[in-house]
């Protein structure tokens, strides 16, 4: 039984689904107007241990996440310009085709790191779906839950007592701590906006007809009218990262259950930070690295996978190169080992439940990767290693599926250079040891020095 901790009762519990065996669950997801930072990633990969680890446990997992492609403005709130409209104006495309090309470039980053994805209509455009949250705002507005200001409809927080309980946050404390530029129209610091009308004067790209006048909704109303147009309401699990605790799920709930009258979602579920270097990522400090500048210095996605299973999602992890190098050699001598391993038979069953064990225990994915370490240097036979291992991934995602009992042909020429660089270190001619080591690695292989001798491995 998976025990989680869960971000509304701020307690560990044990997770039950509303229908036995089915799990529904909805994660937020990008924003398309620029590339995803490895932040972003850790989270998204997260999400996927969270669904493997449910369907592992025995469950199906309907999995819903939005892609944002409009209203999300610069400030996270309600200021400043639409981040789509920004990115069109900054490539000189249209806001569309930003649309297009970062939502491709995610998913590719996606795949890269073995994270499932939920294919349409689970995975839902913010654009396809302007009737549902218009639909939304008319609920509120019918409760009169809405006011309307020069430039938008807003959401009355006074009007839902239960406002900040996500965060615990009263009322007060978000009016002084609001994130948001002065807007003598709005009642509360904290109400936010659900429709924004489009600027008088000027034509966005993207707007539409609405019975308040022409413009767009708001960031917030498209995950609340997604989550229940696929998940019904209410659904099982929510999750995001820690950021969008203070506002943007606060609002979630807001809107979405005074709407609608019930609950939103029973459990939450949210991803700490990942740091750089100790800091922030920020684009002033040059750090929101993604997944292209990590392969652009040579190393694999799954070097990234297996570097974020080395923290527990509620702990702050801290990339830097040297701990992304770390967890690659990690990848990479786990790989070779497991290449030599006999084709699997059958799985151990002390030891996968020492693995399940861990992994459902709030998702303990250093725990976990312990366990197969242990069984990694355990005396049973090799066959069984590779079953009980290949269950473990299937929670882990390494794709150690390709490699297990897959025995590596080292070409000719490969094998010519590695003897040359032994006889070269033989001689201590340590340039022409280098100059081989380098030329190897151009081609694909790594070289490592052991007591026993060259070890050669491919670059996976």
């Amino acid at each position: 039984m998976l025990k989680l901790w869960n971000t509304a009762t701020r307690s560990l519990g044990e997770f039950t689904s509303i229908v036995p065996g089915k799990v529904g669950m909805y994660t937020c997801g990008p924003t398309v107007y620029w590339d995803a930072t490895i932040g972003n990633m850790r989270t998204y990969l997260m999400e996927d241990l969270l669904q493997r680890t449910l369907e592992i446990d025995g469950n199906t997992v309907k999995r819903v996440m939005n892609i944002t492609d409009v209203g999300h403005l610069t400030d996270d709130a309600d200021s400043g310009e639409d981040k789509m409209e920004k990115a069109a104006a900054r490539e000189g495309k249209s806001a569309s085709e930003i649309a297009e090309t970062y939502t491709k470039r995610f998913l590719e980053d996606a795949a890269k790191l073995n994270i499932k994805i939920p294919r349409p209509p689970e995975l839902c455009k913010a654009t396809d779906h302007i009737p549902e949250q218009i639909a939304l705002v008319k609920e509120l507005e019918t409760g009169g839950f809405t006011y309307q200001t020069s430039d938008g409809i807003y959401f009355d927080t006074s009007k839902f007592p239960a406002y900040g309980s996500l965060s615990g946050q009263k009322l007060e404390d978000k009016e002084e701590g609001a994130r948001v530029e002065v807007n003598r129209e709005k009642r509360n610091k904290s109400d936010f906006a659900l429709w924004k009308f489009s600027p008088k004067g000027s034509k966005r790209q993207m707007e539409w007809e609405s019975p308040w006048g022409i413009g767009f909704p708001g960031w917030h109303i498209e995950c609340s009218a997604m989550a229940r147009t696929y998940l019904g309401q209410p659904f099982d699990i929510h999750c995001g990262g820690i950021d969008h605790i203070p506002v943007h799920h606060e609002n979630e709930i807001a809107q979405s259950e005074a709407a609608y009258g019930a609950k939103l979602a029973h459990f939450w579920m949210h991803v700490e930070f990942l740091l750089v270097d100790g800091q922030k990522m920020s684009k002033s400090l040059g750090n929101g690295y993604t997944i292209a500048d990590l392969a652009a210095k040579g190393f694999d996605p799954l070097a990234f996978r297996m570097f974020c299973l080395g923290a527990q999602y509620r702990q702050k992890q801290n990339f830097t190169w040297e701990a992304l190098q770390a967890a690659q050699n990690a990848l990479t001598r786990l790989r070779n080992i497991v290449r030599l391993w006999d084709s699997p038979t059958l799985v151990d069953g002390a030891l996968e439940s020492e693995f399940l064990a861990a992994i459902n225990d709030d998702l303990n994915s250093p725990k976990a990767l312990a366990v197969v370490w242990k069984l990694v240097d355990s005396p049973l036979t090799t066959d069984i290693k590779a079953a009980t291992l290949l269950a473990m991934d299937r929670v882990l995602g390494l794709s150690l599926n390709e490699v297990v009992a897959h025995p590596v042909e080292v070409p000719d020429d490969i094998q010519l250079l590695a003897r040359e660089r032994d006889e070269a270190r033989a001689a201590k001619d340590w340039e022409t040891s280098d100059k081989l080591r380098v030329e190897l690695e151009a081609k694909g292989w790594n070289i490592e020095d052991t007591k026993d001798g060259q070890k050669l491995s491919p670059k996976v």
